[in-house]
């Protein structure tokens, strides 16, 4: 009688797939793309890197996913359900506006607000689909059979495909970007950044007594707002008041500034600004601000003259609101006009100018703890090798340790670049790097002998460049020292005296002492042997 054969299971052949290299290749472009490339560089090749990276990652894990609920789906009806399901419901969704819309109603349930638009443009990157059919077939000639192969693209490959999925439909921000009047009321307008900065207002409020008091639109007004709208016009960066002419208001480029003129525009003067430290600071306050804080800037301005002769400006900052000018003079932040408005950090009022709290700043206190623990692996690092060296471990050190040194500093160089949800999955594939590399270089002296004074005083000047790191970097999550480039200069000049004592400890380790000479006699002289 014989053994019954063991139930099917499907899961390592579609393993293999999501673990192939072109699926792997295409889960790093997709973050990569997100995260950086699209803010970096927004247009329409970004735009397509995702749908193409996309398409190729999406089967492979769709396909995992339903082998994992039924084993005992043949391998092949996996294959074809995901192929099948990602192409027709990417053709579908970019077909369709209303599609487009429920997918993401759908989406930002599953992840929070996003956007998936449709564009007819994106099923051109439906070939894509063939290169994901191609990486099954040379994927299923060779299964995951071992078990610890398996749990690692369980553990790390699938998490991450799924992350980089939902991730890809990117949350929008508020932009307030219209400032204007419309039939003697003034009009703030502000829309919602996705990819891009918000180009053109969606959503408005109105004020019918000089920004004293803001209220929504009625149905009627905002479809007259509507039909208002020019996405293509340049925005009004410059206004006169009607009833003095000479007085003229300008935006400064990239800045949160205005100027003001009281010749009609021949010399300008400081009106009211938003200093340069003060906006660094709000930059990093606000999520999604720009590569260069472009969203925290000064989009649009408008001058509406009042019954007593006097006059108002309304200015559009983009994440930062609406700045307003009363008639009497005064400026002021008021920033969406008393509108609760969705992804904004402080619910559409203005954060005060001069500070910040650690809470306010998003991922800015992990990037934080990133730096620091980095200057104290960099401490131990150092130290090590300089050990080792002084022990007569050889030149292979240094080179190991540049190579394992150089993604260590690229990924935190990365993480330091962008400030999305990404830093938090960096931060666990940094740790290793954090641990491993010091480790290799404090292993071999340890090995050679090394006092134990050594490594107390090793690990004291970690501890030393650690601490004096903080007082920058702490600052710097407060708004003191406003900008990040400072702080991160402060922080490794301050990691200079730890290197050096961590440096100087190398004397303790002793150098390696010549081989003792052999008792052996001296063999005789080739002459005496030959002739003996």
């Amino acid at each position: 009688m014989t053994d019954p054969s063991p139930p099917r299971d499907s899961a390592p052949a579609t393993l293999a797939w999501l673990g192939h290299p072109f699926s792997v290749a295409a889960l790093v472009l997709l973050v990569v793309n997100d995260q950086l490339l699209k803010a970096a560089f927004p247009g329409l090749v970004t735009g397509k890197l995702s749908d193409v990276a996309g398409l190729v990652i999406a089967p492979p894990l769709v396909a995992v996913l339903l082998t994992l609920l039924a084993p005992r789906l043949p391998a092949r009806a996996a294959v074809g359900v995901g192929l099948g399901l990602v192409g027709v419901g990417f053709a579908v969704v970019k077909s369709s506006g209303y599609a487009a819309a429920g997918a993401s109603a759908i989406w930002s349930v599953v992840s929070g607000p996003s956007l998936v638009r449709a564009d007819r443009t994106d099923l051109l990157t439906l070939p894509a689909l063939l290169v994901a059919a191609w990486s099954w077939s040379r994927a299923r000639r060779e299964p995951v059979g071992r078990r610890p192969a398996r749990l690692v693209r369980l553990l790390v490959l699938l998490p991450a495909a799924m992350f980089a999925v939902a991730a890809t439909s990117p949350v929008h921000y508020p932009d307030a970007v219209q400032a204007t009047v419309a039939d003697g009321r003034l009009v703030a307008g502000f829309g919602t950044g996705y990819d891009t900065y918000a180009s053109f207002a969606n959503t408005w409020r109105l004020s019918q007594d000089g920004g004293t008091t803001w209220r929504d639109p009625t149905g009627t007004e905002e479809e007259a707002l509507r039909r208002r709208i020019m996405p293509a016009a340049e925005p009004v960066r410059q206004g006169c008041s009607a009833a003095v002419p000479a007085r003229c208001y300008r935006l400064a480029s990239g800045r949160i500034r205005v100027e003001q003129s009281d010749d009609a525009g021949r010399t300008w003067r400081l009106a009211w600004e938003v200093t340069k430290a003060q906006r660094a600071v709000l930059i990093q306050q606000y999520q999604q601000p720009g590569r260069g804080g472009e969203r925290v800037a000064g989009q649009e301005l408008t001058v509406q003259d009042t019954d007593d002769g006097r006059h108002v400006v309304l200015v559009a900052n983009g994440r930062d609101g609406f700045a307003l000018r009363r008639a009497d003079g005064v400026w002021e932040r008021i920033g969406f006009a008393g509108a609760v408005v969705r992804n904004h950090p402080f619910e559409g009022r203005p954060p005060t100018l001069g500070g910040s709290t650690p809470a306010d700043r998003g991922t800015d206190p992990l990037r934080a703890v990133l730096l620091g623990l980095a200057l104290i692996a960099t401490v131990l690092t150092v130290s090590g090798a300089r050990a080792g060296r002084r022990a007569g471990i050889g030149s292979w050190l240094p080179g190991s340790l540049v190579g394992l040194g150089v993604p260590a500093v690229a990924l935190l160089v990365a993480i330091w670049l962008d400030a999305s949800v990404v830093v938090t999955l960096a931060f666990v594939a940094f740790l290793p790097l954090l641990v491993g590399v010091p480790l290799l270089a404090l292993i071999p002296a340890w090995a050679r002998g090394a006092p134990a004074q050594w490594t107390v005083e090793v690990f004291l000047a970690a501890a030393l460049a650690a601490t004096l790191a903080v007082l920058p970097l702490g600052g710097w999550l407060y708004g003191r020292p406003a900008y990040t480039w400072a702080a991160v200069l402060l922080a490794l000049l301050a990691s200079v005296p730890g290197l050096l004592l961590g440096w100087r400890a190398a004397r303790l380790v002793g150098r390696p002492t010549a081989t003792a000479a052999t008792n052996d006699p001296p063999y005789p002289p080739l002459s005496i042997m030959l002739t003996g």
